[in-house]
């Protein structure tokens, strides 16, 4: 059977994972997206484990919560991109920082 601490081990290492993809790649809109999913899809993973051993479906049930509130916002997300896209021809971070109306 996979211990607790292992289930937090495969979090924290997702986290970190997604916490220096987010440092490292400043440039790409869709891959810091990505990367903040990753990072909530690692909570979640911290959620379910705690709630399993604890025995108590609260943190199951949170986790759906929080699993619909993130697809919502990979939508609305992905949708800002696209007419980033269609007004400025790039997805580049730097270019996108100027707010002309």
């Amino acid at each position: 059977m996979i211990s607790l601490s292992e289930y937090l081990i495969l979090g924290a290492l997702l986290f970190v994972i997604s916490v220096a993809g987010i440092f490292i790649n400043r440039k790409n809109l869709i891959v810091l997206l990505m990367c903040i999913e990753l990072m909530l899809l690692a909570v979640n993973i911290n959620f379910v484990a705690f709630s399993h051993f604890l025995g108590d479906v609260t943190g199951q049930v949170f986790v759906f919560f929080i699993l619909t509130v993130a697809a919502a916002e990979a939508a609305i997300g992905l949708a800002i991109l696209i007419v980033l896209f269609r007004n400025r021809r790039t997805i580049d971070v730097d270019d996108l920082d100027t707010m002309k109306g």
